[in-house]
């Protein structure tokens, strides 16, 4: 009787701490894997009065809130129009990240050039054969994650692969006078059918291994694109139920994924049929002019016109679904470091930046300077503590030694010794968590 006395205390206090620490880590990031490409290109960054930013990083951090960085990588980048992020790039961007005592997630895309529903290309240096694939997978993942580490820039969320929905590294392609041929599909999957799903899971299973062996505090994501079709993403992630990762991560487009609505029944459904994953909206952008075309496009330029104030009015509505749904704790938009104006990194444009391109005709006359959902961004981690603080480099060796110290003092609610990264009471560095 003594120990249900005691016990229930701590397990109420327990629901509720954890109940609490959901709505205090909500994360705000952005994508901004060609800002320092844009830099070099002499692109101005200005806030909304026309005041040039001597650092944008620290802009993006102090005047839109964002708190972490979401940083793409290609095997051997093609040079293609946003495919220039290697090693290297990566590495010393995140040591920058760092340096603003601000977080960052590497999008590992295990391909030479954008993985996507509709390509997921080997690399071109990798064995095709699925033995193959599954090792070159680990042994990559584990030298990326090593290099990192060796330059005091270990990531805070790792996924792996970008937008999986239909398989990694699930097609051989040729690639010739910069155009991809692809040539067959021997792993792709979907999820209404077994076929490869065995090869795909080892291949997944292969990367979150070296993820959690080389950078054991890291969160590992798996990422679809398929927030307007809840029956494809229950199917999809049903069939990865054995599979260790922490969070489910979502693209979602308004005029690919349908509306708001649509993505409030996947995130409520998500919560249900998932409870124990959280879920962050990892990618998203809408039009700030000249609205996307094309067959099977949804049309709401009635609700949210392409524009400046249409775009701003999307963000804010979307922040105000997201903040319904409990499990929701991230939200990155993608490339808001577009800023056309006076250069071409970026060909052509994709409007969806957050930076006027200079075009008067459609209400960007004042070029370089941050749109309206720029600053509307914040709104998703309103009345939270960020906790930011500029704190240079870390020892990634103390780091995994922190990390490895935790996983050997971290119990379950029933006192059973667990590994870090799963749900239940932790000591980290002397002090109590809830995971």
């Amino acid at each position: 009787m003594l120990m249900k006395r005691i016990l229930l205390p701590l397990v109420i206090l327990c629901c509720g701490l954890h109940g609490t620490a959901v709505a205090q880590k909500r994360v705000l990031g952005a994508d901004l894997s060609m800002l320092p490409v844009y830099e070099q290109a002499g692109a101005v960054y200005k806030d909304a009065s026309g005041v040039a930013q001597a650092d944008p990083l620290v802009f993006f951090r102090d005047a839109a809130g964002v708190r972490c960085v979401r940083l793409r990588l290609f095997v051997e980048p093609t040079g293609e129009t946003g495919v220039v992020q290697d090693l290297n790039y990566v590495q010393t961007f995140a040591r920058r990240i760092r340096q603003a005592g601000m977080k960052w997630m590497l999008d590992l895309h295990y391909s030479d050039t954008w993985a996507d529903p509709d390509k997921q290309f080997i690399p071109r240096s990798w064995p095709t054969d699925a033995a193959g694939i599954e090792a070159r997978i680990y042994a990559y993942t584990t030298e990326v994650l090593q290099a990192l580490n060796a330059a005091d820039a270990a990531p805070d969320y790792i996924q792996v692969g970008n937008e999986v929905s239909y398989g990694l590294c699930s097609m051989t392609a040729t690639y010739a006078g910069g155009r991809w041929t692809k040539t067959a599909a021997p792993f792709a999957v979907d999820a209404y059918h077994d076929t490869h799903w065995d090869s795909f899971r080892a291949f997944l299973a292969a990367g979150a291994k070296a993820c959690r062996e080389q950078c054991p505090q890291a969160r590992i994501v798996i990422h679809t694109e398929r927030a307007g079709d809840w029956q494809t993403t229950h199917n999809f992630y049903q069939r990865l139920a054995t599979l260790d990762y922490d969070i489910i991560g979502l693209s979602y487009y308004p005029f690919w994924h349908n509306s708001l609505t649509v993505l409030g029944a996947t995130l409520t459904n998500l919560a249900t049929t998932f409870p124990q994953k959280e879920v962050m909206v990892v990618e998203v952008a809408y039009n700030n002019a000249w609205y996307p075309t094309g067959e099977g496009v949804h049309d709401f330029q009635s609700l949210w016109p392409a524009s400046p104030a249409g775009q701003e009015k999307f963000v804010t509505d979307l922040i105000a679904e997201l903040r319904k749904h409990d499990n929701v704790t991230g939200l990155f938009y993608w490339m808001p470091e577009e800023n056309p104006a006076g250069n071409n990194v970026y060909e052509p444009w994709l409007n969806r930046g957050l930076f006027a391109n200079g075009n008067a005709s459609v209400g960007q006359g004042n070029a370089n300077c941050a749109l309206p959902a720029f600053y509307a961004l914040k709104k998703f981690t309103e009345g939270q503590e960020d906790g930011i603080r500029e704190i240079g480099t870390r020892d990634s060796k103390d780091e995994c030694a922190t990390a490895n110290r935790a996983a050997a003092t971290s119990f379950d609610l029933g006192g059973r010794p667990t590994a870090a990264h799963h749900r239940g009471l932790a000591i980290v560095q002397g002090k109590k968590s809830i995971h």
